[in-house]
């Protein structure tokens, strides 16, 4: 996972990269690109078992990839918390059959009990294909 300079990760990071291996966000195949100022950045190589019936990535799979990277990215604002997600609100936009997605999610608003993120679905040309926002309950 590429950092750039002047962000500081939580130390936990490494340890949350390698656990997700063996949860959900590895089984789907999902993979960390980028931890920086800006956020997180997530990618998804499109298989045939990630298509709904009509060959296109099934929304579900745009829903783990949004709800996942932004509950990372709460997760590195809130490390010594726990965050779960307490609302989630997605727009589809475009089709995807084949290819790279990358989803990028970032800190909207935070207070003292929630984080609110927003995310964006995009083919490796740049076209937008979903996006989001979501908040996440601060558990101490």
């Amino acid at each position: 996972m590429e950092t750039n300079k002047g962000v500081e990760l939580p130390p936990q990071m490494e340890q949350w990269k390698a656990k997700a291996e063996s949860t959900f966000w590895g089984w789907v195949g999902c993979s960390f690109e980028r931890v920086d100022e800006r956020g997180i950045l997530v990618s998804l190589d499109v298989k045939p078992h990630h298509l709904n019936l009509i060959g296109i990535l099934h929304g579900g799979v745009h829903a783990t990839m949004i709800d996942s990277a932004m509950g990372l990215a709460a997760m590195i604002a809130r490390p010594n918390a726990g965050v779960v997600t307490t609302h989630l609100n997605l727009n589809y936009v475009a089709p995807v059959g084949a290819g790279r997605v990358y989803v990028e999610a970032e800190i909207a608003h935070m207070t003292r009990k929630t984080v609110t993120t927003q995310a964006r679905v995009r083919t490796e040309d740049g076209e937008l294909l979903a996006f989001g926002t979501g908040t996440f309950r601060v558990l101490e």
